[in-house]
């Protein structure tokens, strides 16, 4: 098992957050910050694209909202 847990820690830390290692080492806040920025701006945007989308399936009314729709209900 710690081959396994040491595999883990070596896909993260060697491999998923390898670019983050550039930015530590610039030393610039606004830099190293834009990442989260960016990640931020793409999330908010996938929400609102989202929220639209349920709202515009809603307004159309083709979903079943009668007590027996569901099986488990």
């Amino acid at each position: 098992m710690k081959a396994f847990f040491e595999g883990i820690e070596d896909l993260f830390v060697n491999g998923l957050f390898f670019p983050y290692d550039f930015f530590r080492f610039m030393e610039n806040w606004w830099t190293s910050n834009s990442v989260n920025w960016i990640f931020a701006i793409i999330g908010t945007i996938a929400m609102i694209y989202w929220l639209r989308e349920l709202k515009k399936y809603d307004a159309s009314g083709e979903e079943d909202k009668s007590i027996t729709a569901h099986s488990y209900l």
